[in-house]
């Protein structure tokens, strides 16, 4: 595959297409949700659900999932495709993402380990948001309940993981880093939009997220590895939508 070398404005509009084919979509909307859930009254007495069933029909609502899950990747594979352009091949722009398969009990062992670090702050900054009103009631899964549910929210949870680390993590860096900009800067603006398409949970989650953003580009800058943030966003969304879908009975919820 011949490489090729993009001109700094088709780099920005490049960037500028990605984001809102995705996650800049999503943080317009997130911030216009925050602003509509402010205006109507205290966050504290409102709650939004994730994971909705979208048919009433149970294999409707499988086959729905499963193509949700399949488009909404769709923008990952053309960052990937677009990334392998200016790479030389498919193979090298994996390895620049970090996403090969080189090192994969090292990669393992860091994501667990950035579950974990990640994982506890943020569950105690979102009960501190709902003690003080900053954030409304999230519902990880609110999924009907069928023999396919788990296994569903296990792949949304892959999902949203593969999306936002190489697109917001991978993909940015690379791009900003060839327009000039600072490490610091990328990880600051890559921080703010994870932040900002949280926000519709509240407050609350959409600081923690910023946070969140912080040290996982702070880790990219370093290691060049987004397959570690891919393991610890995964791990952490399971634990949140397949932890409420077992115990929602059990807690009353």
């Amino acid at each position: 595959m011949e490489t090729m070398t993009p001109s700094r404005a088709w780099l920005r509009a490049e960037v500028l297409i990605i984001l809102a084919l995705s996650l800049g979509r999503s943080a317009v909307y997130s911030l216009l949700s925050l602003a509509q859930a402010l205006a109507a009254g205290p966050l504290s007495g409102q709650s939004t659900a994730l994971n909705s069933s979208l048919r009433e029909n149970p294999w409707l609502d499988l086959l729905y999932q499963l193509l949700s899950i399949v488009f909404t990747l769709a923008p990952v594979a053309l960052v990937v495709l677009l990334l392998a352009l200016t790479a030389g091949s498919l193979r090298q722009a994996l390895g620049d993402l970090g996403l090969d398969l080189g090192r994969p009990l090292r990669d393992l062992l860091h994501g667990v380990l950035l579950a974990a670090g990640i994982g506890v702050p943020g569950l105690a900054v979102y009960y501190l948001g709902r003690l003080v009103g900053a954030t409304v009631e999230v519902i990880p899964a609110a999924l009907d309940t069928h023999w396919w549910t788990l296994p569903v929210l296990v792949l949304h949870a892959v999902k949203n993981a593969v999306l936002e680390e190489v697109i917001v993590v991978g993909y940015l860096f690379q791009r900003l880093e060839r327009l000039g900009w600072s490490p610091r800067r990328i990880i600051v603006v890559s921080a703010l939009l994870r932040g900002a398409y949280h926000t519709y949970q509240g407050v609350g989650p959409g600081l923690a997220n910023l946070v969140m953003g912080l040290v996982f580009g702070y880790w990219y800058r370093r290691t060049r590895r987004t397959l570690p943030l891919v393991i610890a966003h995964t791990l952490l969304d399971v634990c949140a939508f397949v932890g409420y879908a077992l115990l929602q009975d059990a807690l009353g919820l």
